[in-house]
């Protein structure tokens, strides 16, 4: 993903030496009892900046019908409509768009999801992550043993979640599917190529479903991310590559970001509902909704933003999708009475402001029900990047870090997480979005042990196999002196870790 320099990004890795980014629920099922009758303007203006809105229908299809009537009026443009959830997308013109249609009745919010106008987004090059070398590859290779895929010696990251020994008992099954939402997914890796689902995958970029073929990779100008993450979790072994974490199960592409990197909410609504409807058991979200950081319940614009996401994963999980979410990468702890942003919004010109992050919330990681994910490093130690908090984190899994913070035993040589690369590739990353689909990855294999089991019980399973980590008090990641976070909480359940390191063995054995 792009803006390596914002320092925020969750769906970005960490450089050669460390870049520092910084319960279910059902909607209303009774159709409308009144047709929408407040007038609108019948002149608005269509002079201002084309931009994107999310609006959030009360009620059944009755009352969306009305609205969409409503929202035509308004000066705006219905561009996909979700009737399943009540999420329609529109653009438009009219500056007082928003405004105006908040007023119509049946319409619960609404709200712009960003801040830039729409435009043709300009391409930009990751470059993020170290591409393994050549020497590197050949060593690992000569070390590895029997049953062993190549470059499996250098993923300290499967034994450190016990994924080798689960792999002499199970695999997982072709049954179930893991859609990466996320950047997009070369499917013509030789090491994805065999586990990919092409029916579950789809580009969603814009808010509408593109099921043209092949537009669910990444363009050549455009973000490795996906692919990098879609090889955690489901490379196959195949005496090629690395192995992932479920190479028995199938992986998806849904790709929401726009070239430029940023995941908007009318993509991230689409990518959600998309894996809802087409079978998928897991979903993984390695990224923040932009452009804010944290969206705030008191702004009627980033209100809106948080009721469309949420209603999107929930039918999700209500369709049998567990849902994984990378943590973040700000350091920060998302448990604390209050946090300072000064990188919303990150489309346009950011701003200084203090959030409660109960009531400004980092979506989807933050939405109930969500499996939020922090990162580990070759130390078992929270990694120094990782966001954190008693009662918001859930589980710990390897992300990396710096190899001089946490360097791996030998034959592994990086303290990040080597995975698929597109064209055929393989490299290095760390961050949140690494330690997700670890998580992703031992939830498929659950689904894959107990494949009737609803969502509830699949993460009753995950929380009750992972692996007691007591907290890392003083936390002085770097040797300095300072400490650089506090955890809390007790062994079963803190701060850092959540219910503690995810276990694959534990997942094909229970």
């Amino acid at each position: 993903m792009a803006h390596l320099g914002s320092g925020r990004r969750r769906a970005l890795a960490l450089p050669v030496g460390l870049a520092l980014t910084a319960s279910l629920g059902f909607l209303p099922t009774g159709t409308a009892s009144a047709a929408v009758t407040d007038d609108v303007p019948a002149a608005v203006s269509t002079d201002g900046p084309k931009l994107s809105y999310v609006v959030n229908v009360k009620g059944g299809y009755g009352t969306s019908k009305a609205v969409k009537k409503a929202i035509a009026k308004a000066g705006g443009t219905v561009v996909y409509a979700y009737d399943q959830i009540g999420v329609i997308v529109v653009h438009s013109q009219n500056p007082a768009f928003a405004e105006t249609i908040r007023g119509v009745r049946g319409v619960k919010s609404a709200g712009a999801t960003r801040t830039a106008p729409i435009a043709a987004a300009k391409d930009t090059a990751i470059g993020s992550e170290r591409p393994l070398g050549a020497e590197e590859a050949a060593a690992a290779a000569e070390a590895a043993v029997d049953g062993q895929d190549p470059l499996e010696p250098l993923q300290w990251d499967l034994p450190a979640i016990k994924a080798d020994q689960a792999h002499k008992k199970s695999l997982g099954s072709k049954r179930v599917t893991v859609a990466v939402i996320d950047t997009g997914v070369d499917d013509t890796h030789p090491d994805l190529a065999p586990n990919f689902d092409r029916k579950a995958s789809v580009s969603c970029v814009g808010g509408v479903p593109n099921t043209a073929d092949g537009a669910w990779r990444p363009g050549p100008d455009e973000s490795d991310h996906g692919t990098h993450v879609a090889g955690t979790i489901a490379a196959a072994k195949n005496d090629v590559g690395i192995t992932g974490v479920a190479p028995g199960v199938k992986v998806s592409g849904i790709k929401v970001s726009q070239p430029d990197g940023f995941f908007y909410t009318e993509a991230v609504v689409c990518g959600f509902v998309w894996a809802a409807e087409h079978g998928v058991d897991v979903t993984n979200n390695s990224y923040y909704t932009d452009p804010w950081l944290f969206n705030c319940k008191n702004d009627a614009d980033q209100k809106a933003l948080v009721e469309a996401v949420s209603r999107a994963a929930r039918y999700a999980e209500r369709k049998g999708a567990v849902n994984v979410a990378a943590a973040g990468n700000s350091r920060m702890d998302l448990a604390a009475d209050e946090l300072t942003d000064v990188t919303s919004p990150n489309d346009t010109t950011p701003v200084e402001r203090v959030v409660n992050p109960r009531e400004c919330l980092d979506i989807p990681t933050q939405i109930p029900g969500v499996v939020t994910v922090s990162a580990l490093g070759a130390k078992n130690l929270k990694s120094s990047y990782s966001n954190y908090g008693h009662g918001v984190v859930d589980i710990s899994a390897p992300g990396g870090d710096a190899t001089r913070y946490q360097a791996p035993e030998g034959p592994a040589v990086d303290g990040r997480i080597l995975s698929t690369l597109p064209g055929g590739g393989y490299g290095y990353k760390a961050g949140t979005s690494m330690a997700s689909p670890h998580v992703a990855g031992v939830v498929a294999l659950i689904k894959s042990k107990h494949p009737y089991a609803p969502p509830a019980l699949v993460k009753g399973l995950l929380y009750a196999q992972a692996d007691d980590t007591a907290c890392t008090n003083p936390y002085d990641i770097n040797g300095d002196g300072t400490v650089d976070a506090v955890c809390e909480g007790g062994t079963r359940n803190n701060g850092f870790y959540g219910t503690g390191v995810a276990d694959a063995l534990d997942a094909v054995r229970w």
